[in-house]
């Protein structure tokens, strides 16, 4: 099994460290991971700027860099819920069918392809867990609460599998940070008053770190943060699962 490794644009440019987090933890699970050097943008951006069609070459790219292998995987719920719902815009090719089948973000892969039952991972920590919408209410990697129906959450299964964790339980589990992408700079206002209860959420109930699968969940909340001095801190769910190898990851 030959697995794509697809870094989106902001974690390669901000957040590089959930990148080389990624890499790790899938190898240190003996996945054969191939890192394409020409990968691109999936192309979100612009359709989320209502440029759609400007966007195709972009998808196209995508489709013939990975449609060789068995599956990609990328630390981003949100560009991999774009490339199995939105890349049904070009012709339905069978590689693009493969694409849209195969693409996963990284929690699903782990839980659902790998089934892991033991990290073998290590984070003494207080950490609350900020569900991000297109990971929650898009690809369901979780129960949202509007749903009736039994809960699970493959964020969790795999985080209780981290040694010393204490996973805290905050009062608005499922709500929206507010970061929405462009949402974020067209409603700067509304956006940054979500984002601010969201952290105040977490901090009363004595969270150290916020962790999420979407890095631009956290690097919305990770601004208001340092905005305001605040002592909580957030991390990719990849560096957590990681932990335990990753010595890029600093405790203070």
């Amino acid at each position: 099994m030959q697995v794509g490794l697809f870094i989106p644009c902001y974690v390669n440019q901000f957040y590089p460290q959930v990148g080389v987090a990624t890499l790790e933890l899938l190898e240190r699970l003996n996945v054969n991971v191939i890192y394409p050097p020409n990968q691109t943008c999936c192309g979100q951006p612009l359709a989320n700027s209502g440029m759609e069609k400007e966007a195709i070459p972009i998808y196209k790219h995508f489709v013939d860099t990975f449609k060789e292998l068995d599956y990609i995987v990328a630390p981003s719920a949100s560009c991999v819920y774009h490339i199995r719902k939105h890349y049904d815009i070009i012709e339905q090719a069978e590689e693009v069918k493969h694409i849209r089948a195969k693409t996963l973000d990284l929690i699903e892969f782990l839980h659902d392809v790998l089934e892991v039952k033991n990290l073998s991972a290590s984070f003494p920590h207080k950490v609350g867990l900020h569900q991000s919408c297109h990971g929650l209410r898009g690809m369901r990697i979780a129960q949202s609460s509007e749903r009736v129906l039994p809960y699970f959450s493959k964020w969790e299964h795999l985080l209780y599998q981290v040694e010393g964790i204490d996973l805290i339980e905050v009062n608005f589990p499922d709500e929206c940070c507010g970061f929405g992408g462009t949402f974020a700079v067209q409603e700067a206002a509304v956006s940054g008053k979500m984002g601010k209860d969201k952290v105040s959420d977490h901090l009363q109930n004595g969270v150290e770190y916020i962790t999420s699968g979407d890095m631009s969940c956290l690097m919305h909340l990770e601004g208001i943060i340092r905005r305001n001095h605040l002592s909580i801190k957030v991390i990719h769910i990849a560096e957590i699962l990681n932990s335990s190898i990753n010595s890029n990851i600093k405790i203070s």
